[in-house]
């Protein structure tokens, strides 16, 4: 991989399909990528069917294996600039409830995954070159809602988080951004009844990653900004009502 002086992203659960969009866009723009994922050989292709082995290089990381998360920073051959944590798992409401296990794994890589890696990369000072994080949250965690707050419940605890660490960060010059996302047309979405009017495409959301400014909250597409608003200002009385 040619690193050159050239900026670096570290994407932090690279496999997703907005996370692969993000790649192609960050490349476009001149950065070197660290693409971290469990799913190596998955990103492996990709980065070779798009001819980016010099500006992507691949690398194994376990959201929910806390214990290795330092090891996984302090390997890095260069500390990045941009860090965009993406890993994110769900499981239908009706499951979560009567299974914990299901709700412990979006615990894990939702929420406490992001806590453990961005604490270390947040702590580590020596990094001059750190300018930004960003983290990916969801629309399911502005209100909770009886068809998805287990879910939502992962989502809202990250965005608090991430808006601590920004009040944090801020001394240092370091931005925090957490993109509120509605539906996407990805894979994990592939199984649900979803209205197809509301789909974004994962090159569109990750067009908001990549142009990141420095708002802390970003919704992108002008619907889910609506709704978002909506959701925000809802009496409790008629979230009661919404599926």
């Amino acid at each position: 991989m040619n690193q050159n002086t050239a900026k670096t992203v570290l994407i932090l659960g690279a496999n997703s399909d907005v996370a692969k969009q993000c790649i192609l866009q960050y490349v476009a723009k001149g950065f070197v990528i660290f693409a971290a994922s469990r799913s190596m050989d998955s990103l492996n292709d990709f980065v070779a069917k798009n001819g980016l082995s010099e500006k992507v290089s691949v690398s194994y990381f376990d959201a929910a294996d806390f214990d290795s998360h330092q090891k996984f920073y302090d390997e890095l051959s260069i500390k990045p600039h941009i860090v965009v944590y993406s890993a994110g798992f769900l499981v239908e409401n009706v499951y979560a409830l009567k299974d914990f296990k299901g709700t412990h794994q979006m615990m894990q890589v939702n929420y406490m995954g992001g806590v453990s890696i961005l604490n270390i990369v947040a702590m580590d000072q020596s990094n001059k070159n750190l300018e930004r994080i960003i983290g990916l949250s969801s629309l399911s965690g502005v209100r909770g809602r009886k068809s998805n707050f287990v879910y939502g419940s992962t989502k809202a605890a990250f965005t608090t988080y991430l808006a601590g660490l920004r009040q944090e960060l801020a001394q240092r010059n370091i931005t925090v951004n957490v993109l509120v996302i509605g539906y996407i047309n990805t894979k994990i979405n592939v199984d649900l009844e979803l209205n197809k009017n509301l789909l974004m495409e994962p090159d569109y959301v990750a067009k908001h990653i990549v142009d990141a400014g420095n708002s802390f909250t970003i919704v992108p597409n002008f619907k889910w900004k609506l709704i978002y608003f909506i959701l925000k200002i809802l009496p409790e009385s008629l979230v009661a009502k919404l599926p």
